[in-house]
C-alpha cells in the first residue's frame, strides 16, 4: 500500500473536460494570456483543429519561483496540478459548436523546451486509441 501522492494523468489539453473534478494531470499548453490580479494563465493548444479548449491556470502556489519566461505569450509550459472545474459553455448560433473553460490549480510548471509539438500531439493520441 501507498502514501505518497497520486500520479498525474499524461492527456492533452483538449481531452482535460474527459476527466473529473479532483485528477491529477500533466499536460501541454500554449500561454494565450495571464493576469497578474488573479496569478491565472490562460493556455490553450488547438489539437484536434477547431478545439476551443481554454485553461484558467492557477498559479497563486508558484508565485515566488514564477518568472517572466513562463508567462510569455506564446510560451509552451507543461503543466501537472489538479482540476478544479469544468465548464462547457454551447453557443447557439452554431450547431455543435461550443467552448470547455477547465480550472487547474497548479502544482508544478515549467517551460517546454526545444519541443516537437505534432510528435507530442501524435504519441499522446496513439496513447489513448
Amino acid at each position: 500500500m501507498s502514501y505518497g501522492p497520486l500520479p498525474s494523468i499524461r492527456c492533452l489539453l483538449s481531452h482535460l473536460s474527459k476527466r473529473h473534478v479532483g485528477d491529477k494531470v500533466r499536460f501541454l499548453g500554449c500561454v494565450t494570456g495571464y493576469s497578474t490580479h488573479s496569478a491565472t494563465l490562460t493556455l490553450q493548444h488547438e489539437y484536434p483543429k477547431g478545439t476551443k479548449t481554454r485553461v484558467g491556470a492557477d498559479v497563486t502556489l508558484l508565485l515566488q519561483n514564477l518568472n517572466s519566461e513562463q508567462t510569455d505569450i506564446g510560451q509552451w509550459v507543461h503543466v501537472i496540478g489538479y482540476i478544479t472545474s469544468i465548464d462547457r459553455t454551447f453557443a447557439k448560433a452554431t450547431v455543435g459548436s461550443h467552448t470547455e473553460n477547465i480550472g487547474v490549480q497548479v502544482l508544478v510548471l515549467w517551460t517546454a523546451r526545444d519541443i516537437d509539438i505534432s510528435s507530442y500531439e501524435n504519441t499522446l493520441v496513439s496513447e489513448v486509441e
